[in-house]
């Protein structure tokens, strides 16, 4: 059986319906993260593209900033301080060294408000239904690399959103839980969403905690939220369908070491 450190964690998934205006996203991803801090949550996922969702794809470029500073990596990590918890900063704009480009990147901050670990998006949403048409790759530079982070809770893995249909990056190492920060669009999701995020659980025996973006955007854009946590066993133990707020739900260590001990898949690999 796969042995894992993991232990008990309460985690909160937020769900956002963010627009252009940052001052205003920043305001209410803080009022989301205070009531998952009052719901007991210990670690808190903020959403993709939670500061900034802007009408054109362009928009986020002016708020890119360089690792280690800016305001808003100031604000995440003056929240996971102030409130005590560990927190996925669903993800921010930073700069990259292509002109007109920008990393989509995953910040994880500890409850001292240090950042512990950086995440660029790997998978880039390229879409085009004739009607509706999504570039990321036009202004965003592809990360290179998966990353893990070890945390009192266990080992967490980062994904975002696209990656979600990438399995292999789910199998670099192993992780007792998986994040995945998202805004997948409501004509990918209502098709999509849950089943790939429940096989991802299933076939790693793990945790997954997706936070999505769930609304009718200023700019016309749809998202399809269903923000959900999901057990090892791939049963979706909260979820929100659409609108601003969040889930929380309790990940039981003992349910990851039954599962994992039950059925032994991930020792059973031959490829």
């Amino acid at each position: 059986m796969a042995v894992s450190q993991f232990r008990t964690l309460r985690a909160a998934a937020i769900q956002m319906i963010s627009g252009g205006d940052v001052p205003s996203n920043l305001a209410d991803a803080a009022r989301l993260l205070e009531k998952s801090c009052a719901a007991g949550a210990e670690l808190a996922v903020l959403p993709e593209y939670f500061a900034i969702l802007g009408a054109r794809d362009t928009d986020k470029l002016a708020h890119a900033e360089p690792y280690g500073e800016g305001p808003l990596q100031t604000f995440l990590s003056q929240q996971a301080q102030k409130l005590g918890i560990w927190l996925v900063g669903g993800t921010i704009p930073l700069c990259s060294d292509i002109p007109g480009k920008v990393f989509n990147s995953t910040l994880v901050y500890d409850p001292q408000g240090n950042c512990q670990a950086r995440y660029d998006k790997v998978h880039l949403f390229n879409f085009d239904s004739g009607s509706e048409r999504f570039c990321e790759s036009a202004t965003i530079a592809a990360g290179a690399r998966a990353v893990l982070v070890d945390t009192p809770f266990g080992r967490m893995g980062l994904a975002i959103c696209y990656d979600l249909r990438f399995p292999e990056l789910f199998r670099q190492e192993q992780a007792d839980f998986w994040v995945l920060p998202a805004a997948f669009t409501a004509t990918t999701g209502r098709a999509h969403w849950e089943v790939l995020l429940r096989a991802r659980a299933i076939e790693n025996q793990c945790f997954v905690i997706a936070s999505g973006q769930g609304g009718r955007h200023a700019s016309g854009r749809e998202t399809f939220g269903h923000s959900m946590l999901i057990d090892p066993w791939g049963q979706v133990l909260e979820c929100l369908d659409t609108g601003a707020g969040l889930v929380v739900a309790e990940l039981k260590a003992s349910q990851l070491e039954r599962t994992r001990r039950v059925l032994p898949a991930l020792d059973h690999r031959r490829l």
